[in-house]
């Protein structure tokens, strides 16, 4: 088995709802829930706020896709991860990230969850004043108290978290976007030097190679995002998959950038189709079995040689 780390386990999968009931059908959902689960695996993530489309009655409604398959099969095994604190999924930062909001939360996704929460996280913190985010670190605490993991993710000021949490000693799980093109690693620095990190966003938020592939609902599309594909570093990525086996795919370059990171604990995948979640579990599968350095290290040297000025 190869792994990032020798003697360590591989960073393990957790499957992504951002897009359940948006550009991911409920039916869709469920076969990706059957297969990802009669594959073995357990972790799922999920927020409040997901679907995050800007239409306000399909808040929460990933996370009620994801109980209606619980209850349908009576699943008490899984390794969920609820990122908390939204107040809507009109793609704003409001949020409650008080005490009594967390302990609220972990109240509703355990009587949710039951024995399937794993984790709650703090979702997309933009505040920059200590004294507001030691109120959200004594709920964590209590949080690590009741037996969940607490974590980080869309953090403005991690630095403060880590400065503030030198009082409380949590142990952060941290997902952060991870990919060739834009990674928010560097912005954790206070937390570097374990593996900790979860990365999203591996195939950059569904970025394609070919611009005529997209369709109204790839998920980059409708997110707003570039679909140009204008980077100098797209081209190269391309012709980088035309010699280098066993990778064929973007995706197979985002997951193997991520499972060589050393800091990596984790990787979602956001995939919206049995095809594509079935692709990248056969390649995890090779990732585990055979040994990949030689393109990690092709890639890293590629993503320098194209890298952007600042």
């Amino acid at each position: 088995m190869h792994s990032n780390h020798p003697g360590l386990a591989p960073p393990e999968l957790l499957l992504g709802t951002a897009m359940w009931g948006w550009t991911v059908p409920e039916q869709v959902c469920f076969s990706l829930l059957d297969s990802f689960y009669g594959a073995g695996f357990r972790g799922i993530d999920g927020a409040t706020n997901y679907p995050i489309n800007k239409i306000p009655a399909d808040f929460r409604k990933s996370e009620r896709i994801l109980l209606q398959w619980i209850h349908a099969h009576g699943v008490n095994d899984l390794r969920i991860t609820m990122k908390v604190g939204s107040l809507d999924n009109m793609r704003s930062p409001e949020c409650n990230l008080s005490k009594s909001f967390l302990l609220f939360c972990l109240e509703e996704y355990g009587s949710l969850f039951a024995a399937n929460l794993e984790t709650l996280m703090v979702h997309w913190d933009n505040r920059e004043i200590p004294e507001e985010i030691d109120q959200t670190l004594e709920g964590l605490a209590a949080v690590v108290a009741y037996g969940c993991h607490v974590g980080l993710s869309g953090i403005r000021n991690p630095e403060i978290y880590a400065t503030r949490n030198e009082l409380f000693g949590l142990d952060f799980k941290i997902q952060i976007k991870h990919n060739l093109l834009q990674s928010d690693y560097a912005r954790y620095a206070p937390f570097h030097g374990k593996r900790r990190f979860f990365a999203y966003g591996m195939n950059a938020g569904g970025l394609k190679l070919d611009t005529t592939a997209y369709h109204d609902g790839s998920s980059l599309k409708a997110r707003g995002g570039d679909t140009t594909n204008t980077a100098p570093l797209i081209a190269a990525i391309a012709a980088f998959l035309r010699d280098a086996p066993p990778l064929k795919h973007l995706s197979h370059t985002g997951l193997l950038y991520a499972y060589y990171h050393p800091d990596m604990a984790g990787m979602l995948l956001g995939v919206s189709s049995v095809e594509q979640l079935a692709d990248s579990l056969d390649f995890y599968g090779v990732l585990r079995q055979t040994d990949c350095r030689e393109q990690y290290l092709r890639l890293l040297t590629m993503q320098q040689d194209h890298a952007q000025p600042l």
